[in-house]
């Protein structure tokens, strides 16, 4: 089997390689001249600022926590895992400042293809940028997964292969923190400011060249939606598999204690088949990156029919494809068809909750919500909060019973395929994500270089779709996490070895309960935090783009060109010091209740610590899920209305449906989203200090 251990970072490299030709085929286009060529290099170096700054501060903290694990954690693996760790660090990074180029120049020639060629060719600029950062992130996990399983699996570290790439998992983790967190404070503090100013107190069309926040508004979308979720999935398709790989390491030690185990008669393997189980999360994910690559030559081929059916095509036959080829790896294996059907559990769980969240943000619970602005911004915030809490049913059911489906047919190492299997196809599903707010961009740039009705009504038909992809994006990363962060719950319960975990135990069950209610509570301090750190900034958005307003002479009247950087500096600066508190909950709170109640009695740590993350895990996707679709609602009611329905743009129905967009928004992109990044930073964290308690 060690033979086969190559083939995963060689197909990571040939991913690259295709990212890297595709990013050509989008330079080698014209990105204009005069004043659309300057709007695009503006949002360019804002996203390019953004990025320095977080590259420091992640370099800041990725040297502390390398050095503590060098000197806290085992010395027989503390070396590898803290080389791992930065390894992940780097891998991450790279993967979001590759999106963040591609998507900041996607963006213009997007426009521009639109105004020369039509829809179909802008099409396919858009979605080849987000093809770059979905092929990047999966590329990227194959090339530092890969490479670490086949220098330490087949050597004398064998037996420490899964602590060594939790280092690398938490690396991808910490990244993931500063972008999607830093990233939704930024690009929300952006877009409050922009439509508050300019859309209600000044009149003012969206992305209005003449407001000093559009510039701002344009980088949040790439800082949030592109590095923000990239790093997002990046974390969860790590921790899956590495996840998957410490449970099937877990099985391969009590195999050579008693010589056999559960997990072996359920898959109908045998003893001398453990190494195949670790490697088998990989060989899935490198089988999956050449399914995505099919799939994004399906929407390619399709580009010019309708673009949401091709995008959909797209997603679901690389899905399809998956399936199929997951039952092929089982049987190269010689394993049974339980492996297929964990995955297939995985793969569809993410495909209805995408199809959940595309009902509940784009169907006709939206036009529900427009028709309430009749009466006003109460009911407007009444009808799209109820949609919320609503919207979590259908995604807790299907994860619910994704788990009890994989488990009944694999065990715990099913659960961990599961999750494999909702994200083998990271490639094409990161890809239409990132697309969105390209073709966002797109519709930004052609408004504010005045480039005709003709060219925004096709990037305003490909934003459309655009949305709802992000919406079910968003969804489909909530789910993700979810299961991601259980299948490493999973593991730091086995790798913690607690002793007599029997919640028949009074004691036990007591210490259980009290780290349920104290991991309950880590949500929604976050909630409030990220919401309040978007409220601050925007705070100051707002005063700055006022105070523009009022002194600077014909800037209203179209005669004056706007402070744009300023806008951008104050954005930044609010992510990058706001984003700390977050993080440090999310690192914090395993390290203290573990070690706070391992100081009581040795044990209790463990015992606390499972009860804080399964609180966590259930307090995160619940409002996770809530607000994300809370929020999508909102803003797809405001567009329903601005295409002309209930009085259209400028009505009272249209200001009131305004309001509601501009609650949802940090909803929906910065504290909903941030709740993934909580539970699983907890989850790695806790996994990596198991050893210790």
């Amino acid at each position: 089997m060690t033979e086969m251990y190559y083939l995963t970072p060689l197909t990571g490299i040939v991913g690259l390689v295709i990212a890297g030709l595709l990013l050509l085929t989008i330079l080698k286009r014209s990105g204009g001249e005069g004043k659309v060529a300057e709007i695009a290099d503006k949002i360019h170096r804002g996203a390019m600022v953004f990025m320095r700054r977080e590259f420091k501060l992640i370099f800041a903290f990725a040297v502390a926590i390398a050095i503590l694990i060098l000197i806290f954690q085992d010395k027989a693996y503390a070396t590898n895992q803290a080389i791992a760790f930065i390894f992940g660090c780097l891998a991450s990074s790279f993967a979001g400042f590759v999106g963040m180029f591609t998507a900041t120049k996607a963006n213009v020639r997007t426009t521009l293809a639109a105004k020369e060629e039509g829809p179909a060719s802008a099409l396919s600029v858009a979605f080849f940028g987000g093809s770059v950062m979905g092929l990047t992130v999966a590329a990227m996990g194959l090339i530092g997964l890969g490479t670490l399983f086949w220098i330490f699996a087949g050597g004398e570290h064998k037996a420490h292969v899964a602590d060594i790439m939790e280092g690398f998992a938490m690396g991808a983790s910490l990244v993931a923190l500063f972008y999607r967190v830093g990233g939704g404070i930024f690009t929300k503090a952006a877009d409050v400011g922009a439509d508050l100013v300019g859309k209600v107190e000044a009149g003012i069309p969206e992305d209005d060249p003449r407001n000093p926040g559009v510039i701002a508004d344009n980088v949040g979308d790439n800082v949030g939606d592109v590095a923000g979720m990239g790093s997002d999935i990046f974390e969860s398709y790590c921790g899956a598999q590495i996840a998957t790989i410490a449970i099937a390491g877990a099985a391969a030690a009590r195999v050579a204690e008693t010589g056999g185990s559960a997990l072996i008669d359920k898959l109908g393997a045998s003893a001398d088949k453990m190494d195949s189980l670790m490697y088998l999360p990989l060989a899935l994910t490198t089988v999956g990156l050449f399914c995505s690559l099919l799939g994004i030559l399906m929407v390619k081929l399709m580009s010019s029919k309708d673009p949401a059916s091709a995008l959909r095509i797209g997603t679901i036959g690389a899905a399809v494809i998956y399936i199929a080829a997951a039952f092929g790896v089982a049987g190269i294996f010689g394993l049974n068809t339980n492996v297929g059907i964990a995955v297939l559990c995985g793969a569809v769980g993410g495909i209805i909750i995408g199809l959940a969240t595309e009902h509940y943000t784009g169907g006709q619970p939206v036009r529900d919500i427009a028709k309430q602005g009749e009466t006003g911004v109460a009911t407007i915030m009444i009808s799209g909060l109820s949609v919320g809490l609503r919207s979590v049913a259908i995604p807790l059911i299907t994860l619910a019973a994704t788990i009890f489906i994989s488990y009944s047919f694999a065990g715990l190492y099913g659960v961990g395929l599961a999750a494999v299997g909702m994200l083998g196809t990271v490639g094409i599903t990161m890809a239409i994500d990132a697309y969105g707010p390209v073709a966002d961009n797109a519709g930004g740039i052609a408004e504010m270089a005045a480039m005709g009705p003709e060219t925004r009504k096709i990037t305003d038909g490909l934003d459309a779709v655009g949305n709802t992809t992000a919406a079910i994006g968003k969804g489909f990363a909530i789910g993700a996490a979810g299961l991601a962060a259980l299948a490493l719950i999973t593991a730091f319960i086995q790798k913690a070895e607690i002793p007599d975990f029997n919640l028949g135990d009074e004691t036990v069950l007591s210490i259980f309960f009290v780290g349920l209610f104290l991991g309950g509570i880590v949500p929604f301090l976050n909630g409030a935090i990220t919401m309040t750190a978007v409220g601050g900034a925007a705070f100051e958005m707002i005063t700055e783009i006022r105070r523009q307003f009022r002194e600077i002479p014909g800037l209203l009247e179209g005669k004056a060109e706007p402070e744009t950087d300023k806008c951008v500096d104050i954005a930044t600066k609010a992510a990058t010091k706001k984003m700390i508190l977050p993080a440090l909950l999310a690192v914090g709170t395993p390290i203290i209740v573990g070690f706070g109640f391992n100081a009581i009695k040795p044990g209790y740590g463990a015992i606390a610590l499972t009860g804080t993350l399964c609180g966590a895990l259930l307090g995160c996707i619940l409002l996770a899920l809530m607000m994300s679709n809370s929020g999508g609602a909102w803003d797809n009611a405001k567009k329903y209305v601005e295409e002309g329905n209930h009085g259209g743009k400028g009505s009272d129905v249209h200001s009131a449906c305004v309001v509601g967009d501009t609650v949802g928004d940090p909803f929906k992109d910065t504290s909903g989203p941030s709740m993934n990044i909580v539970i699983n930073v907890m989850a790695i964290v806790s996994l990596v200090i198991a050893g210790l308690l």
